[in-house]
């Protein structure tokens, strides 16, 4: 039996986008690839216990603003959606 760290159906390249200029990814596709079992809670916690390991510039936060035009633009490949905002 081989163990996967990512799921094999999952087409990553539908989960990047550009938010201010930069590509991205979004912590619930993050979670999704890696089957967190609480969602983006998992990712979230990971980041945060091991944040001497990433860039300062490696996550943030996005505005309400953006997020609403992300939705917006991705209307046309939905998927589910969660938010703390």
């Amino acid at each position: 039996m081989q163990d996967n760290l990512i799921k094999n159906d999952v087409k990553i390249e539908d989960m990047i986008y550009e938010i201010r200029g930069k590509y991205v990814m979004l912590d619930s596709d993050l979670a999704v690839l890696y089957e967190c079992t609480n969602g983006t809670k998992d990712i979230n916690k990971a980041v945060k216990r091991n944040a001497e390991r990433f860039p300062s510039d490696f996550y943030f936060r996005l505005t309400k603003e953006e997020y609403s035009s992300l939705r917006f633009q991705t209307i046309m490949h939905p998927k589910s959606w969660t938010s703390n905002l």
